[in-house]
């Protein structure tokens, strides 16, 4: 059993920045991906939409499950003009074995002390939560997912094709 002061002090820990919510602009980030660049959100920028899906931990089953089931619809979200890119705290070598494990053609970044998942709201005490963001063209947010919701991309390909900006 967790005592409640260690229980409060954890809780704490995972709010302590409120997650972003449609309608506000997504925060800038440049992070070292799988396929050896550096990615900023910015490069897309008038030119696609971008899903942002944070997850915990590389290798780990939901997550293996979540980047599987983008990569299967990968077509779907670029027929919506829309750039996949996965994100978790995990070193940039263990990204790219994951990626590579999985045969991804989309970056895995790697956002290694939590910069990105603290600015975007879905940092835990150990990890991100598992989060997906679609952003429009202009840096806007126009949905947020959470949990078993970003396990099958459908509703999140939805979003994309729902309006462009």
């Amino acid at each position: 059993m967790i005592p409640a002061l260690l229980l409060a002090l954890v809780l704490t820990l995972q709010t302590e920045t409120p997650k972003l919510r449609v309608n506000e602009t997504a925060p800038e980030f440049a992070l070292p991906a799988s396929n050896g660049k550096t990615v900023k959100l910015s490069d897309f920028r008038g030119k696609k939409k971008v899903v942002l899906a944070f997850f915990p931990r590389a290798f780990s089953g939901g997550c293996t499950k979540e980047m599987a089931g983008l990569q299967a619809q990968l077509k779907d979200f670029e027929d919506a003009g829309t750039q996949v890119l996965g994100i978790s705290l995990d070193g940039v070598e263990t990204q790219t074995k994951f990626a590579d494990s999985l045969k991804l053609t989309f970056p895995i970044l790697s956002d290694k002390g939590g910069k990105t998942a603290r600015a975007f709201g879905v940092m835990g005490p150990l990890w991100a939560s598992r989060t997906t963001f679609v952003i429009d063209e202009q840096g806007k947010i126009i949905a947020v997912l959470e949990g078993k919701d970003t396990l099958d991309p459908a509703m999140t390909i939805g979003y994309c094709r729902r309006r462009s900006s």
